[in-house]
């Protein structure tokens, strides 16, 4: 027998001020594709993308530094993990920029606070009510069309805000009864409330069934490794979709390492496999739309330099991003190194770019929002910080 937990599961986004996907979806300019990936935990940087050039890079990470016969070489003396050879011809085919020892413009060790702020794109607690993100849907998105698009179970709070959105989740739950679903649509079309929210959930429903047919990932228990690769394939499926969403984040976790972290093997290593091979599938499921495409992958914060007592690594400052995509002028290294011999705190590698930069570059070279509104509306606490330029492929 369906239970109220399987009707509001069909429904739940459709309830929601985020809606579903199914609406009409506008239109950014030239049709272009945006997607944000939130790795939550707080990635490390140096594991990721190891600077094995910097002449202290052995001595300061000690027992969790890399072979460098193992790493692939990169340019200016960085090489990829090993577990991320799947981004390796993204970077070749300059598809995929680095973003070495960059931060989100606050300072905090705390996860719950980073990560408000990194949504929000603020740099203290003051309004964490609404995500840059959203704001910045806000002169793109035309009366109640729907360009953004949440992928998981519930929408971030980059995400969130005036803006109506869409979401999606992989199943995870049985299937309701259809003849018992079919008989809510008479039950409730004349709910001033009800009504509206049980045709957009139905009509939601067909439009990821259509898209994504027999091929719709299962929820696995969270949003790990194993897992991120089917969701995040999902997605570009989703955003491929002729009259599918525009804009869309999601995240992976797993990132907090403070115990036996695995650099070069093991759990961070599988964690930034993961990754890889999840942006690889999002791009492999983009199709054609993939020229057309910019990924931003960024995390809270980064992890100190020296490795702790338990092989792992403590909350740091500095990480690394990730900008890929056929929109992307990649295949390079970008912004400045501050070195390994001079550290904050006298623990942590000092951040040398601002993300919000680059999120703005990318904003207002790819998407065409204005450098005032990125200014006054969508960072608001950084009216000062110029976009970064050079991001975009002309």
């Amino acid at each position: 027998m369906t239970t109220r937990r399987d009707f509001l599961t069909m429904t739940a986004g459709a309830f929601a001020l985020a809606g579903l996907p199914g609406a009409v979806f506008a239109a950014v300019p030239g049709d272009r594709r945006f997607v944000v990936v939130l790795l939550r935990g707080a990635m490390d940087g140096l594991a990721a993308v190891p600077p094995l050039g910097d002449a202290h890079y052995a001595s300061a990470r000690g027992a969790i530094a890399l072979n460098p016969e193992s790493c692939i070489a990169l340019d200016q003396g960085f090489a990829l993990n090993p577990g991320l050879k799947a981004l390796e011809a993204y970077y070749r085919r300059g598809e995929l920029l680095i973003v070495p020892a960059s931060g989100n413009g606050y300072r905090t060790r705390s996860h719950f606070d980073a990560q408000d702020l990194m949504e929000c794109g603020l740099v203290s607690k003051t309004r964490e009510t609404d995500g840059w993100l959203n704001r910045a849907l806000t002169p793109l998105q035309k009366g109640d069309r729907r360009l953004g698009l949440a992928v998981g179970s519930a929408v971030p709070l980059v995400l969130r805000g005036a803006v109506p959105v869409a979401s999606w989740e992989p199943a995870g739950f049985r299937a309701g009864n259809s003849d018992f679903t079919a008989s809510l649509g008479p039950l409730y079309a004349h709910d001033p409330l009800f009504g509206p929210a049980y045709a957009l959930g139905t009509k939601s429903q067909d439009f990821s069934n259509t898209v994504l047919g027999g091929d719709q990932p299962k929820a696995q228990g969270g949003y790990g490794p194993k897992s991120f690769e089917p969701l995040a394939s999902a997605a570009g499926k989703l955003l491929a979709a002729p009259d599918g969403p525009r804009i869309a984040a999601l995240d992976m976790l797993g990132w907090d390492t403070h115990v036996g972290q695995g650099t070069e093997t093991g759990r961070l290593h599988d964690n930034l496999a993961g990754l890889a091979a999840g942006l690889d599938a999002m791009a492999q499921a983009m199709g054609p739309a993939w020229s057309q495409t910019v990924i931003i992958a960024v995390t809270e914060f980064g992890r100190t330099v020296a490795v702790n007592g338990t092989n792992g690594t403590d909350h740091g400052t500095a990480s690394v991003m990730f900008v890929m995509g056929g929109a992307v002028k990649g295949g390079r290294l970008y912004g400045d190194w501050p070195g390994l011999d001079r550290l904050e705190e006298n623990r942590d590698l000092r951040v040398a770019t601002d993300s919000r930069s680059i999120l703005k570059g990318v904003l207002r070279d790819h998407l065409g929002i204005d450098a005032a509104t990125l200014s006054s509306k969508v960072f608001p606490d950084a009216p000062g910080l110029l976009p970064a330029n050079g991001l975009i492929r002309a």
